[in-house]
C-alpha cells in the first residue's frame, strides 16, 4: 500500500501546484499586454531610454513641477489594479473584479511600491468574500431594492477591504517582497543564481513553472526593473535557448518521428514562443533534462556576468518578444545568453543522443499524451507533433468520453459521412451511451469530449474546442482511428462501476425510440429524401480524367437537377483547395464551402463512377458523390452511402453494377 500511496500523494501535490500556478497565470497572462506597454514606454522614454522624454519618462521638471510621467503611475497603480480586478473577476465575475480592485487599492497605497503579490491576494479575496456575502441574502431582497442592496453592499465591503489591505495585508506583503528580494540579491551576489535552473527547467516540463514564474519572478522582476531599469529575473524561465538546443540535437542526431518533426517544433518554439512544444522530446528520454538545465544555467550565468536583463516580462517566450523587451544596454548580453544556452544544450543533448542505443527513437505521440496528462488538458503539441495519434492515445485520461463530434469545414459532407461510419462502429460495439454528431468547424463549441477532424483542420478545431481531445484522420471511410476509438471506449466501459443511466444494455440495432431515450442522434430523413438521389443523377461511366473535371461533372449534375447554381460549383473547387474531400475506399464527396450554403436551392446527391481511377491529390478515386445539402435533407442518403462504402462487398457490387437501378438498390432503394 505504501508504494501506491506515495505516488498518489505526489500526483495530488503536483496537481495542486499546477492548479495554483494556473490560477496565478490566469491573473497575469490576460494583462501581459499592459506589462508590454509599460515595458515599451520605459525602454523608450525614461532618462536612459532610446528616446528620453521628461514628461513621459517621469524625470526632470516642467515649469518647476517634477514630471510624473507614465512609467511610475502605470506600474504603481494600473498594473496591480488590472491584476486585482482580473483575480476578482475569475472568482465572482465583474462584481468580484470591482471589489477586488478596491481592495487592491488599499494595498497599493499602504505599501507605496508596486504591489503585484498584494494584488494577487486582494483580487481573489475580494471576489470570494463578495460572493459569500451575496449568498447570505440571496433570494431574500424585496423586489425593487436589488440595485440598492447590491451597490451599497459592494461599496461598503470594498471600502472595508481597502482598509484591510492598507493596515493588514500591505505590511505583510511588503515584508515578503523584501525578503524574497534579499534572497534573489544573495543568489546574484554569490554567483548562485544559475542554480535556479535546477528547479525551473524540470518545473517547466512538469507544468509547475507558473507558480514560480507568475507568483514570484514576474512581481520581483517588475519591482527590480522599476528600480534598476531592467531585471534578469524576466529571462530565467523565458530564455528560448535551452529548448532550441535540444530540438537542434534531435534534428541532427534523432531518429524517426522525433527527427522529422524537430525542425517545425524548433520554429514554433523559438519564433512562436510556445515552449511546451519541446516537452515531449524530453519525456521521450528524461535524461535530456540535463541538457536544458545546463543550457539554462549557462544563459543565466551569461546574463549575470554581463549585467543584462529585460525591462518587462517576455510572454510568450519568443526570441522576438525577448528582444522587444531587452534593455537598451543589454542586447549583447541577452543575445549571447540565448546563443550560449542553445549551444550548451545542443552539445549535451547531442552527446546523449549519439551515445544512446535507440537515439530516443521512442513514441513521440505517447510522450505528447503523457505531457497532456501532466498538463491536465490538451496541448497544441498533440496536433503538431503527434498528429492524430496523440489525440487518440490521450483519450480517456481522467474522464469518460460520452460526446463525440465529427467536424469539417461545411459540416454537411465529409463530417456527416465520417460521423455515420464512426457511429455505426460505436453502436455495433454496444456503446449506445456515446453520441456521435457532425458539425462545421465554425459552429463548434467547447462542449465535446472528443473531436474527430481531418488533419488539415486540426488547429482550427482545437481553437474552438480547447477542452476536447482532438483525433485527426485522412481517410473518412476506413480510418484505423475509428477502431482505436472503439477500443478505448471498450476499455472505458470495462472500468466503469455501473452502466450509463437510461441506456438499455443490449447490442442489437437501436430503434428511433431507443435512440431518443438515450440521447443518441439518428440522422433525420426528411420527407423529400426520396428525391435526393435521382436516376438521372447516377452516371456509371464518368468522362472526367482529373480531379477538377470530376468536380465539374458532379457539380454539373447537381445544377441540372436545379439544386444549385454556378457559384456553388465554384465553391466546390474552393473547398477542395482548402481541405480534400477524399473519404477512403475509392470515394470522394466534393461539396461546397459553408459560405456557399445560400446557393443551395434544394438537397441533391449525385453519383459518378469512373473506369479509370481519378488522381485525387495523390489518392485513387473511383466513385465521386456530389452533395448539396439543405436543411439536413441529405443526411439520410449520406448515412446509407457511408454504410455502403464501409463494406468492401458493397463497394465491389458498385464496381460491378451494370444499371442505374442496381446502384439505387445497393443504396437501400432510397427512391422507394
Amino acid at each position: 500500500m505504501s508504494t501506491t500511496a506515495a505516488p498518489s500523494r505526489l500526483h495530488t501535490a503536483r496537481a495542486g501546484v499546477q492548479k495554483f500556478g494556473t490560477f496565478l497565470s490566469g491573473m497575469i497572462m490576460p494583462n501581459i499586454g499592459a506589462f508590454i506597454a509599460w515595458g515599451l514606454v520605459t525602454a523608450l522614454f525614461i532618462e536612459k531610454g532610446w528616446l528620453p522624454v521628461p514628461v513621459l519618462g517621469g524625470f526632470g521638471e516642467t515649469n518647476g513641477v517634477p514630471n510624473v510621467g507614465l512609467v511610475g503611475p502605470m506600474i504603481t497603480y494600473l498594473l496591480p489594479l488590472l491584476i486585482g480586478y482580473t483575480g476578482g473577476r475569475m472568482v465572482y465575475d465583474v462584481r468580484g473584479g470591482v471589489v477586488g480592485a478596491i481592495g487592491t487599492m488599499g494595498v497599493i497605497v499602504g505599501a507605496g511600491i508596486p504591489m503585484f503579490i498584494g494584488a494577487m491576494i486582494m483580487g481573489p479575496l475580494g471576489g470570494w468574500t463578495m460572493k459569500k456575502i451575496d449568498a447570505i441574502w440571496d433570494g431574500k431582497i424585496r423586489p425593487g431594492f436589488e440595485m440598492l442592496v447590491n451597490n451599497f453592499s459592494a461599496g461598503i465591503w470594498g471600502a472595508l477591504l481597502a482598509m484591510l489591505g492598507f493596515y493588514g495585508i500591505s505590511p505583510l506583503v511588503q515584508a515578503f517582497s523584501t525578503a524574497a528580494g534579499n534572497v534573489v540579491q544573495f543568489l546574484v551576489s554569490n554567483g548562485l543564481l544559475p542554480l535556479t535552473s535546477l528547479l525551473i527547467e524540470p518545473a517547466k516540463v512538469l507544468f509547475l513553472n507558473n507558480a514560480i514564474n507568475h507568483g514570484v519572478l514576474t512581481p520581483l522582476g517588475t519591482q527590480q526593473s522599476l528600480e534598476q531599469g531592467k531585471s534578469i529575473l524576466f529571462l530565467l524561465e523565458a530564455n528560448p535557448g535551452p529548448g532550441l538546443g535540444l530540438l537542434l540535437a534531435y534534428m541532427f542526431f534523432g531518429r524517426g518521428a522525433a527527427k522529422a518533426s524537430a525542425p517545425g517544433a524548433a520554429i514554433i518554439h523559438f519564433l512562436g514562443g510556445i515552449h511546451e512544444i519541446y516537452f515531449p522530446y524530453v519525456l521521450m528520454k528524461p535524461i535530456l533534462i540535463l541538457a536544458t538545465i545546463a543550457g539554462g544555467m549557462t544563459g543565466i550565468a551569461t546574463l549575470a556576468l554581463t549585467n543584462s536583463g529585460l525591462v518587462a516580462p517576455s510572454a510568450p517566450g519568443s526570441i522576438i518578444a525577448v528582444l522587444a523587451q531587452t534593455s537598451r544596454d543589454s542586447y549583447v548580453g541577452v543575445i549571447l545568453a540565448v546563443v550560449l544556452a542553445a549551444t550548451v544544450s545542443f552539445l549535451i543533448a547531442s552527446l546523449i543522443l549519439r551515445t544512446a542505443k535507440d537515439r530516443a527513437e521512442g513514441d513521440l505521440a505517447a510522450a505528447t499524451a503523457r505531457m497532456e496528462g501532466m498538463k491536465g488538458k490538451k496541448s497544441m503539441a498533440s496536433t503538431v507533433l503527434g498528429g492524430g495519434d496523440a489525440g487518440t492515445t490521450a483519450v480517456l485520461t481522467g474522464h469518460g468520453v460520452k460526446n463525440i463530434v465529427f467536424a469539417c469545414d461545411a459540416g454537411m459532407g465529409s463530417s456527416a459521412m465520417g460521423a455515420s461510419v464512426l457511429r455505426n462502429k460505436i453502436r455495433s460495439a454496444g456503446h449506445r451511451h456515446v453520441t456521435v454528431t457532425n458539425q462545421s468547424i465554425a459552429n463548434l463549441t467547447d462542449t465535446y469530449d472528443m473531436v474527430v477532424v481531418h488533419q488539415d483542420l486540426a488547429l482550427r478545431a482545437s481553437e474552438k474546442t480547447p477542452s476536447a481531445q482532438i483525433v485527426t484522420v485522412d481517410n473518412f471511410m476506413g480510418s484505423p482511428k475509428y477502431d482505436e476509438i472503439v477500443n478505448l471506449l471498450d476499455e472505458q466501459a470495462a472500468t466503469e462501476s455501473k452502466p450509463f443511466e437510461g441506456v438499455p444494455a443490449k447490442t442489437e440495432p437501436v430503434s428511433a425510440a431507443e435512440a431518443a431515450a438515450a440521447h443518441v442522434p439518428v440522422p433525420h430523413v426528411h420527407a423529400e429524401t426520396k428525391d435526393v438521389l435521382r436516376p438521372e443523377s447516377v452516371v456509371l461511366s464518368g468522362s472526367a480524367t482529373d480531379m477538377a473535371g470530376a468536380i465539374e461533372e458532379a457539380g454539373g449534375l447537381l445544377k441540372n437537377t436545379g439544386a444549385v447554381d454556378d457559384e456553388y460549383i465554384a465553391a466546390m473547387h474552393e473547398r477542395e483547395r482548402s481541405v480534400p474531400t477524399f473519404m477512403g475506399n475509392g470515394l470522394a464527396i466534393p461539396h461546397g464551402t459553408n459560405e456557399a450554403k445560400p446557393h443551395i436551392k434544394a438537397s441533391a446527391v449525385t453519383f459518378v463512377r469512373y473506369a479509370e481511377p481519378i488522381d485525387w491529390q495523390g489518392k485513387p478515386v473511383t466513385f465521386v458523390v456530389g452533395i448539396a445539402g439543405k436543411d439536413k435533407e441529405h443526411l439520410g442518403i449520406l448515412a446509407k452511402i457511408a454504410k455502403v462504402f464501409g463494406d468492401k462487398e458493397q463497394v465491389a457490387r458498385l464496381e460491378a453494377a451494370q444499371t442505374v437501378d442496381e446502384v439505387l438498390d445497393i443504396f437501400g432503394k432510397v427512391n422507394a
